[in-house]
C-alpha cells in the first residue's frame, strides 16, 4: 500500500519525515533495523529540547568550526542512520571543509558499505573511504575498529555522528579530537568527545558547514565541554 505524503502543516513533520527516511533506509539497506531503536532514543531527547537548535549547542558548533578550520587532516565519519537522514547536508558539510567521509559501521558488511557509499555520490560525494579497512582502532573489539589508514587512521581530528561511546573513547586514546553530535548529553560519547554538539544532526550539521563558511568567525576562548553538557543536561530536566 503506498504512503500518503505527510502534510507539511503537520505539528511532527519533521520528526515523522526522519522516521520515514529511515524506514526508506532499511528498505534500501543502507539502514540497520537496530538504527531506528537508536533514533527513538534520540528523537526522545530531542522533544524535551522542543526540537530547536539551543545557544549551548551553538557554542559547541561555534568551537567544532574553530577546531576544523585548524586541522590538518579532518574526517567525517558516517553510518547508516545518517547516511539515510542527511547525506547531502554530509556532503555539504565535506566541502565546505574539505574533509574526507568514510564509512564505519557496528553492523558491518561490505554490501551495506558500498550502498553507503552509493548513497553518498549520489549527494555528490567524488571520495568515500571506508570499503577497504587497512588499519584498525586499538581497544575495539568490533568490527567499528575497521577503519581506512587514508582516512580516519590518519585523522587528527573526527566527526562522529549517532555514535558508539566506546569508539569516542578510543579514538581520544588514538591521540585523535572528537567531535560530537549526540542528543544525550548524558552518553559517553557526549562525555568522552573533544566537542559535543547536543542537537539533532538534520539541524546541527547544515549550520556547522554555515559556520565553517563564515569569514572571520571565532569562537569562545574559554570553552568548556563539561560546561555544555551541563547546560544540555539542564535543559533537557527542564523539558
Amino acid at each position: 500500500m503506498s504512503q500518503k505524503p505527510l502534510p507539511k502543516s503537520h505539528p511532527r513533520f519533521s520528526s515523522l519525515s526522519q522516521r520515514h527516511a529511515l524506514e526508506a533506509g532499511v528498505k534500501d539497506g543502507i539502514t540497520h533495523p537496530t538504527g531506528l531503536i537508536a533514533f527513538g532514543r534520540g528523537e526522545a531527547f530531542d522533544y524535551l529540547l522542543h526540537e530547536k537548535t539551543h545557544p549551548f549547542a551553538q557554542k559547541a558548533i561555534a568551537k567544532a568550526a574553530q577546531e576544523i578550520r585548524k586541522a590538518k587532516n579532518f574526517v567525517i565519519s558516517v553510518n547508516g542512520n545518517t547516511s539515510a537522514l542527511c547525506p547531502r547536508e554530509i556532503v555539504q558539510l565535506a566541502r565546505a571543509s574539505g574533509g574526507k567521509l568514510e564509512v564505519n559501521l557496528f553492523y558491518r558488511s561490505e554490501e551495506r558499505i558500498k550502498k553507503i557509499i552509493s548513497a553518498l555520490k549520489k549527494s555528490g560525494a567524488k571520495k568515500v573511504y571506508g570499503l577497504k579497512d587497512d588499519a584498525r582502532v586499538s581497544g575495539l573489539a568490533s568490527d567499528r575498529a575497521k577503519i581506512s589508514s587514508k582516512g580516519i587512521g590518519s585523522a587528527d581530528l573526527v566527526l562522529v555522528m549517532l555514535e558508539d561511546g566506546d569508539r569516542t573513547e578510543a579514538l581520544r586514546k588514538a591521540g585523535k579530537k572528537v567531535i560530537a553530535v549526540d542528543l544525550n548529553p548524558l552518553s559517553r560519547t557526549a562525555r568522552k568527545a573533544s566537542i559535543t554538539i547536543v542537537d539533532n544532526v538534520v539541524r546541527a550539521i547544515p549550520l556547522l558547514t554555515a559556520e565553517l563558511k563564515k569569514k572571520g568567525a571565532k569562537s569562545d576562548a574559554a570553552y568548556n565541554n563539561k560546561k555544555i553538557l551541563r547546560q544540555a543536561e539542564k535543559a533537557i530536566r527542564k523539558g
